[in-house]
């Protein structure tokens, strides 16, 4: 190994370390900061290959801000960078969980942070705001793409599924753009991709609905089913929220609800990816050996999915039929993260007492630095953190 790859080895670890320790919001935040951080200031990716590798992601299970730091690391460091980048991004969040999880254990109750993260919310908002607005200026390269990136948009407003407008956009999409310039059929390669994705995820989700049922809970058997997780999970922490309450609450019985609640919480409130519940959980159930369990077993499928599929990327790039469907799934990604930024506004600047206009105020100044000037996303968010702060204390 030369100097050059160890230091881009080393590049790598610091970025991600830095990004799981900052990246509240959820995976559209998290994407939005690794936009800013290797496409706009490193240079390490181009806007383009971003926007592949985002469409790419949403089609396969897990964890999306986590794949995308696997895929990052992966075409920046080679099979290490993989590792690293992985690995460095999951680990502040977990570690922090895991004390969490100690400390719920010990004492009963939860840390008070509720005053970081008021300010915290509506600057990663505007974050995400951000990545939208430069990413949809790549990916709009026609009227076509456009009217795609509505079509999709209302279908998930409307309450479709995530990965299923992802798949309508992007095949839809690909015949509307390709049989308008030509009038061919799909190569037999593009509909052998599309038909092996559609099936593997079929069989991945019919392997989620077994489970085994014990008295006790050894850990083998906490560790296949976060890996069941890991291997099926589409979509937002929701859909987490489903998987848990479903098997470990209501079949299992290894939590309580409460429990379940805590353990959510803490997700939420962390930074990093919000499947360090897992951590937390397996925490709970098993003490640090279940909580080790279950954070490489949750983890570990994003790391084979994404070593399958980074490889696959530039090649389906060469297709025309491909290219148009990467094009397609790329606008329909953009609208994807733009309707969880109305939800995520409409959550964070209004509540039941109406607007806020504080949290307005810090998401409009975030908004406009992150647009207006290279301000790096980690001062957006620890500004915001110290202006909730600032805000709770005074009244």
């Amino acid at each position: 190994m030369n100097h050059q790859e160890i230091n881009r080895l080393v590049e790598l670890a610091k970025l991600f370390l830095k990004l799981g320790v900052i990246g509240f919001g959820g995976p559209a935040a998290h994407i939005a900061m690794m936009e800013d951080e290797v496409v706009q200031r490193r240079g390490w990716l181009t806007r383009s290959h971003f926007l592949d590798l985002i469409g790419a992601t949403n089609l396969i299970p897990g964890p999306n801000s986590t794949e995308m730091a696997i895929h990052v690391g992966y075409s920046y460091g080679g099979w290490l960078g993989l590792i690293i980048a992985g690995v460095c991004f999951i680990l502040p969040a977990v570690s922090i969980t895991a004390i969490f999880a100690w400390i719920y254990v010990e004492f009963g109750t939860l840390p008070e942070i509720a005053p970081l993260i008021y300010g915290i919310k509506p600057a990663v908002l505007a974050v995400i705001f951000g990545a939208v607005w430069r990413l949809g200026k790549k990916a709009v390269k026609s009227y076509k793409l456009l009217l795609i990136a509505l079509g999709v948009a209302a279908s998930l407003l409307l309450g479709l599924n995530e990965v299923i407008a992802l798949l309508l956009g992007g095949i839809l999409g690909m015949i509307w753009l390709r049989l308008s310039d030509r009038n061919q059929p799909p190569s037999e390669t593009t509909a052998a991709l599309l038909a092996a994705g559609v099936t593997a995820s079929t069989a991945l989700k019919a392997t989620a609905a077994t489970g085994a049922t014990a008295a006790t809970i050894p850990l083998w058997q906490i560790g296949w089913f976060f890996l069941k997780v890991g291997s099926v999970l589409f979509g937002s922490g929701y859909v987490l929220v489903a998987f848990l309450e479903g098997e470990l609450v209501q079949k299992q019985g290894w939590l309580t609800q409460q429990q379940l609640l805590d353990a959510i919480a803490i997700g939420q409130f962390t930074p990093g990816p919000v499947l360090s519940t897992s951590t937390f959980i397996g925490y709970l159930l098993a003490d640090w050996p279940g909580a080790i369990v279950a954070t490489i077993a949750i983890f570990l499928p994003s790391f084979v999915f994404v070593a399958i599929l980074n490889p696959l990327v530039p090649r389906l790039r060469e297709s025309k039929w491909t290219s148009a469907f990467l094009d397609a799934v790329n606008i329909s990604a953009v609208a994807l993260m733009a309707v969880v930024t109305l939800s995520l506004a409409s959550t964070t600047l209004i509540q039941p007492t109406g607007i806020d206009w504080l949290a307005c105020a810090i998401a409009a100044i975030a908004a406009i630095l992150t647009i207006r000037f290279p301000i790096n996303a980690a001062w957006l968010v620890l500004g915001g953190a110290l202006l909730g702060w600032v805000i709770t204390i005074a009244n």
